[in-house]
């Protein structure tokens, strides 16, 4: 059979099982799997992982079970020998999702998978990462017995809280995740049709900061003026993160001018992308892409104060803030957060009284592209979207790559997927588009053909 018509037969195969991948979808999003027991049950992370597992297992996977990481999270681990001198792919994804967030903003119910009228798939998780899971039971349903590698599969339980669970299960576990390349599912295109590699993450670090300035809160008629103010305090230690003018982020002993060589990011595609309201100015200097995929970038998470409806006439005694910073390659988060820590310290005004705690952190990453499996993505990609295979970097973290770098320094690390920036990952109204599903499962089936004939 010629390549071209055994393509086409892969491609008819994959189209068939969309509306399969859809009720998929549907069931997946259903499940409200926030690894954060303060805000959902841990049995519906339990739930979805048992759901991988079953889904994995009927598409060919052996050994399929949940195993407990040290954060208390679950991941799914399974496998598939190779044939006779054939390469292992490890093939990642993750069940967890993000919190809804306003449920309100949503035009639609966050764990209800609806389709629009532009199409797209809408509800939690659709995108990142359970559409990426659909996308691989989607490529391995599609090769069925004609699976030409070796399979490791890995779905982990707790990305999004960045508690480190499956990484410190790596560390203790390499044995069963050696490959000869990993596809880190949990990225996507640049946009819809174009195929895309990531080949730069940034890295992370979270911190808690508590500011003191009062035993107790106090009448604000009776002691406002002189009485320090502790929320007023935070706030102006958190405006010393960025420039005034320019709003770039300036954090003491980091390099904030750095440039990205690679693939920019056109400023008007950003802002439509980014749904940056009209006459508002983007923040920072240099090009977005510089901004995004080069220089350190800090975001107020979310601050503890009272509440605007029921607050009282009162001077705050204490508030607290957790900020995030995403730091470029060739940052170290241990530097990153020590400036960060020093930054917000210094930056407390009446001698307040400042607690910074370190949360969580990741170090960026940067993927060599130049082996045998960057050249099998390449030649999957311009089959199936007609045009060259496409870098970018990435302004999310993902920590478990670096992890695997470390462990497995001789694999090829590839980071790929469904999501491209109309998914709106993480925020209200999250949606795929279900053509980027069939598109990149057929990429990844062709790529796993393609990646056992180059190494066989």
């Amino acid at each position: 059979m010629s390549e071209p018509s055994a393509n086409g037969q892969l491609a008819e195969k994959i189209a068939a099982l969309m509306p399969r991948a859809k009720a998929d979808l549907a069931e997946l999003v259903a499940i409200p799997s926030v690894a954060d027991p303060r805000q959902y049950p841990p049995e519906e992370c339990v739930r979805a992982a048992r759901w991988v597992a079953d889904a994995f297992t009927d598409a060919g996977l052996r050994d399929v079970h949940l195993a407990e990481t040290p954060d208390g999270s679950h991941a799914v681990l399974g496998h598939r020998p190779p044939p006779p001198g054939a390469p292992t792919v490890l093939l990642y994804c993750h069940y967890d999702v993000q919190p809804p967030l306003d449920e309100a903003a949503w035009k639609s119910p966050p764990f209800t998978l609806t389709e629009r009228p532009d199409g797209r798939w809408y509800g939690r998780g659709a995108a990142d990462c359970k559409g990426n899971i659909v996308m691989h039971l989607t490529a391995l349903r599609a090769l069925g017995d004609d699976l030409p590698v070796g399979v490791k599969f890995v779905a982990e339980g707790s990305e999004e809280q960045g508690t480190g669970g499956l990484e410190a299960y790596v560390t203790e576990h390499p044995e069963q995740f050696l490959a000869d390349a990993l596809l880190v599912c949990d990225t996507g295109n640049a946009e819809v049709g174009t195929g895309t590699a990531t080949v730069s993450l940034r890295g992370m670090t979270n911190v808690v900061v508590t500011v003191e300035t009062l035993r107790g809160t106090i009448h604000s008629g009776m002691f406002g003026g002189p009485a320090p103010d502790a929320l007023a305090a935070l706030v102006q230690m958190l405006s010393t993160l960025r420039d005034p003018v320019t709003g770039s982020t300036r954090i003491t002993g980091l390099d904030a001018d750095g440039t990205w060589p690679g693939v920019g990011y056109d400023e008007e595609q950003f802002r439509a992308d980014a749904g940056v309201l009209d006459g508002v100015t983007l923040t920072g200097t240099g090009t977005v892409a510089d901004r995004l995929w080069a220089r350190p970038a800090v975001t107020v998470l979310g601050i503890d104060c009272p509440p605007v409806v029921g607050s009282a006439a009162a001077v705050p005694a204490t508030a607290r803030a957790r900020v995030s910073l995403r730091i470029p390659p060739g940052t170290d988060p241990d530097l990153a957060t020590s400036a960060l820590t020093r930054h917000l310290t210094e930056a407390a005004p009446w001698g307040a009284r400042v607690t910074v705690e370190p949360e969580s952190s990741g170090a960026p990453f940067r993927a060599a592209t130049d082996g045998p499996a960057y050249a099998a993505l390449a030649t999957a990609v311009e089959r199936v979207y007609g045009k060259p295979l496409a870098f970018l970097g990435q302004g999310g973290s993902i920590p478990l790559c670096n992890v695997l770098s470390a462990a497995f320094p001789r694999a090829e690390i590839i980071l790929m997927g469904v999501e491209e920036p109309r998914c709106l990952i993480h925020a209200p109204d999250e949606s795929v588009d279900p053509g980027e599903i069939e598109h990149m499962a057929q990429v990844e089936a062709l790529f796993l053909k393609e990646f056992a004939r180059a190494r066989t």
